[in-house]
C-alpha cells in the first residue's frame, strides 16, 4: 500500500524539461479552464508572444495543442477564439470520467490504509475552509487533489492524468456552478460520501456515492447554459 510520503512523491513527480511551447500550453489551458479566458475570447498571436516573451512558434504550437484538445477554434482569415463549450459532448465525457474514476475507487478500496484515509480527512478539510472563504480557484484545486488521491491510492496513478484529458469540458462547466449558493459546500458532502463508504470497505456503496458525485453536471448544464447562453455551443 502506498504511504502517505509514496503519495507526496508521486504527485511531486513532473517532466524533467520544459519547452517553451509546453509551457505556454499548460499556462493558456488554465487560463480557460478556470475561465480566465472565457469561451469567445480572442487569442491574438502577437499579444502572446509578447506576454510570453517568445517567438511566434512555441505559441502557434501551444495554439495547434489546444485546438486538438477542443479547446480553441482556429477559423482561417478570422482568428483564433478560446472554443465554447460543447454541451452535447458533456455526457460522453461524464461517461469516460465515471468509468475511469470508479475503477480507481474499486481498487482503492482494497489500498487504502490509516495515511490515505488522513490525506483524504486533511483534503475535505482544507475544502471546507475554502469553501467557507468562498475561495473558488483554492476550492477547486482541493476539489481535484480529492479525486486524484483516489487515483494515487489505488497504485495507479495514470489513471487520474487520462481523467483529466477526458473532463475538460466538464471543468469549465463545473466552474461555473461554484458560485452558485451552497455548491461548494455541496460537492464537500459527496466528498464526505465517498470517503466514508471508503473508509467501512463498502464498495456498491462507494460506487454510488461517486456516480451521484460525478453526474451533478449533467442537469447543472442546462441551467448554466441559460444562464452563459454564449459560452455554450
Amino acid at each position: 500500500m502506498k504511504s502517505a510520503t509514496d503519495i507526496t512523491r508521486a504527485r511531486a513527480a513532473r517532466p524533467a524539461r520544459e519547452t517553451a511551447a509546453s509551457v505556454i500550453l499548460a499556462r493558456l489551458r488554465t487560463a480557460i479552464l478556470d475561465l480566465s479566458l472565457p469561451p469567445g475570447t480572442a487569442l491574438i498571436e502577437k499579444d502572446l508572444t509578447e506576454r510570453f516573451g517568445v517567438s511566434r512558434t512555441p505559441v502557434r504550437e501551444a495554439i495547434i495543442r489546444l485546438a486538438e484538445e477542443r479547446l480553441v477554434d482556429i477559423f482561417p482569415q478570422s482568428g483564433t477564439f478560446v472554443g465554447r463549450i460543447p454541451l452535447a459532448a458533456l455526457p460522453e465525457a461524464v461517461i469516460i470520467r465515471k468509468a475511469l474514476e470508479t475503477a480507481a475507487l474499486d481498487l482503492a478500496v482494497d489500498r487504502a490504509d490509516a495515511s490515505s484515509f488522513a490525506a483524504f480527512d486533511a483534503l475535505i478539510a482544507r475544502q471546507t475552509a475554502l469553501a467557507d472563504l468562498s475561495d473558488q480557484n483554492g476550492f477547486h484545486a482541493a476539489d481535484e487533489e480529492f479525486h486524484e488521491l483516489i487515483a494515487l491510492t489505488s497504485g495507479h496513478p495514470g489513471i487520474w492524468r487520462v481523467a483529466q484529458q477526458a473532463k475538460m469540458q466538464i471543468d469549465r462547466c463545473r466552474r461555473l456552478t461554484l458560485p452558485e449558493p451552497g455548491r461548494m459546500h455541496q460537492v464537500i458532502a459527496e466528498h464526505r460520501a465517498i470517503l466514508a463508504a471508503l473508509r467501512a470497505g463498502e464498495r456498491k456503496v462507494a460506487r454510488n456515492a461517486l456516480d451521484t458525485h460525478l453526474s451533478a453536471v449533467i442537469p447543472d448544464a442546462d441551467a448554466i447554459r441559460r444562464q452563459y447562453p454564449d459560452y455554450f455551443t
